[in-house]
């Protein structure tokens, strides 16, 4: 996956070349929207709307990245199969190995995101395709009654 996203033309303005930095503190402030996560293809992110705001601090021995992402993301429903959202208010801080020569800022955003999305993703009772819903319940396997003593 980082070997496409790399050959991805919007990702171009995500990458931090390290090796060109000045030393000190780079702040990076931008958008991930539903063009950029479709463009990942087949992923669990669907689409969505984040603001990622990063601060990279580049020193002679290492480097460091905090990086916060918040918005909504779709998944889809583990139910019903429809879109959902999900919302997303992550943050975490990263060090970064001596020998990178370069970051993709996006990409560590979309990886903070798809570790942080829940488990189960559900609408809300009574917010599923109702198609669907009573396709399942067609379908639903019911345990068997006990017989009356």
């Amino acid at each position: 996956m980082q070997a496409f996203l790399r050959n991805m033309t919007n990702t171009a303005p995500y990458i931090v070349q390290l090796d060109q930095l000045e030393l000190g503190v780079h702040t990076y402030d931008f958008r991930l929207d539903d063009e950029w996560f479709k463009a990942l293809e087949k992923t669990e992110v669907l689409g969505g709307e984040t603001d990622v705001h990063a601060v990279l601090n580049v020193g002679r021995e290492m480097c460091s990245l905090r990086i916060r992402v918040g918005g909504t993301v779709q998944v889809s429903c583990d139910r019903c199969l429809q879109p959902m959202d999900s919302t997303v208010d992550v943050e975490d801080d990263i060090e970064i190995e001596e020998d990178e020569k370069s970051l993709d800022i996006a990409w560590l955003a979309y990886e903070l995101i798809a570790i942080n999305l829940p488990l189960v993703h559900c609408h809300p009772e009574g917010a599923c395709d109702p198609e669907m819903i009573a396709l399942l319940q067609q379908h639903l396997c019911r345990a068997a009654e006990e017989p009356e003593e």
